[in-house]
C-alpha cells in the first residue's frame, strides 16, 4: 500500500460518469471561468504581440532553474491559500511549487493556479484517473473531457506542472501493475500530451512520476517511460521511514540510478516526508543534503499532510527546527515569475 491515502473518494466514485456526461452533453466541467485569464491575474500572463494573439508562456526557465525548489503539498491548496500561509509561517519559507490531488473528471483549478501564482508559486496538479482506466484513455474515450481541460490550460497560459498517474509502478494503484500493462501506460501518457499539444497548452511542465522502487517486486521502470519528447521532470516519490537505512542514496539512489541509464530528465521529489520518531531530524538533515549535492536534482515537494502517519512538520519539533534552519539557505527557494 502506497504512504498517503487517496482523496476524494466519493469524487472518484462519480468521475467516470461525470466524464460521459460531457461526452454526451458537451457540459463543461470546468467552470470557474477557468478561461478567463486576465492581466490582472499576475505579472506573467500572457503577451500580446502585434499579430493580437497571446504568445504561450515559455516553461523552458523554469525546467532547471539555478536554484532548488522548495514545495509543498498541504490541506485546500491552492484552492484556498490559507494553509500555505500557514506552513510559511511555520517553515519560514514561502513554498515555491504547491502540489495538490486531482480526479479524472475534475475540473481545472485556474482560480487556484493564479492564487499560487500572485504568491510566487509553481502548481503541480497529481492527475489520478479514478472512474476511468487508463486504456480508455489511450482509446479516446475521455477526449472530450481532454480537449476542454487542455484548452482551459492554454487560454489561462500561467505554467502548470502535471504528473498523471503517479505511482504507476505499485500494485496498490487501480493504475498499477495489477491492472496496467506498460503499452497501455505509455500509449494513454502520450495520447494526454498530444491532445494538450494539439490544443496549443504548451504551458505545461509534464512530470513522470514512479514511486521509488522495491527490490522485492523488481518492477522495471523503462518500458514504463513515455520517451524524452513527452516528459519534462522525473518525480521521484518516496519517504524515509522506519525499518531502513535512510541514507539519502539508500532511499533514493536505487531508482535514479536505473532511471539513468535510459533519460537525462532533471529530477524532483515530487512527494516526500519523514516518519515521525527520534530518527525525523537526521532524515530532515539527510532530505536537504541529498537534492543539494545532486545537480541533477532541482528540488522536492513536502508531503505535509496527517495520513496514514502524521508527516507534517509541526508533529516534530526538534525536526521542525532543523527544516527551518536549512530551509533559510538561498539556495532554496526562489521567485517562480522570475526565475533567472
Amino acid at each position: 500500500m502506497g504512504l498517503k491515502e487517496r482523496f476524494r473518494t466519493l469524487r472518484a466514485a462519480l468521475a467516470g460518469c461525470l466524464v460521459g456526461v460531457l461526452a454526451l452533453s458537451g457540459c463543461s466541467l470546468l467552470g470557474d471561468h477557468a478561461g478567463d485569464a486576465s492581466p490582472s491575474d499576475g505579472p506573467a500572463t500572457a503577451q500580446h504581440p502585434a499579430g493580437g494573439k497571446d504568445v504561450p508562456y515559455d516553461v523552458t526557465p523554469l525546467l532547471k532553474p539555478a536554484k532548488k525548489y522548495y514545495g509543498a503539498a498541504v490541506q485546500d491548496a491552492p484552492t484556498s491559500m490559507k494553509n500555505v500561509d500557514a506552513y510559511t509561517r511555520t517553515t519560514g519559507k514561502q513554498p515555491n511549487l504547491l502540489e495538490y490531488y486531482a480526479g479524472w473528471g475534475d475540473g481545472f483549478d485556474a482560480t487556484g493556479v493564479r492564487k499560487a501564482w500572485a504568491e510566487g508559486a509553481l502548481t503541480l496538479m497529481s492527475w489520478e484517473p479514478f472512474g476511468t482506466t487508463v486504456a480508455d484513455i489511450a482509446a479516446g474515450k475521455s477526449d472530450a473531457y481532454l480537449k476542454e481541460y487542455a484548452t482551459a490550460v492554454r487560454r489561462l497560459n500561467l505554467p502548470v506542472v502535471i504528473d498523471f498517474a503517479d505511482e504507476f509502478n505499485g500494485q496498490w494503484e487501480k493504475w498499477g501493475t495489477d491492472h496496467v500493462t506498460p503499452a497501455q501506460y505509455v500509449a494513454a501518457w502520450r495520447h494526454i500530451h498530444d491532445t494538450f499539444v494539439d490544443a496549443g497548452a504548451t504551458n505545461v511542465i509534464w512530470a513522470w512520476s514512479p514511486n521509488i522502487v522495491n527490490p522485492v517486486r523488481n518492477v522495471k521502470l523503462k518500458p514504463y517511460y513515455p520517451g524524452d519528447a513527452y516528459v519534462d521532470w522525473v518525480g521521484l516519490i518516496g519517504y524515509f521511514t522506519l525499518g531502513q537505512d535512510n541514507a539519502f542514496d539508500s532511499v533514493f539512489g536505487p531508482t535514479r540510478d536505473q532511471i539513468r541509464t535510459f533519460t537525462k530528465k532533471p529530477m524532483l521529489l515530487l512527494e516526500t516526508a519523514a516518519m515521525p520518531g527520534e530518527r525525523r531530524r537526521a532524515d530532515v538533515r539527510n532530505l536537504f543534503a541529498g537534492v543539494e549535492a545532486d545537480d541533477d536534482m532541482i528540488g522536492f515537494i513536502w508531503f505535509d499532510y496527517k495520513k496514514r502517519a502524521d508527516w507534517r512538520l509541526e508533529a516534530s519539533p526538534l525536526a521542525l527546527q532543523e527544516f527551518k534552519r536549512l530551509a533559510a539557505d538561498d539556495r532554496f527557494g526562489f521567485d517562480v515569475r522570475k526565475p533567472s
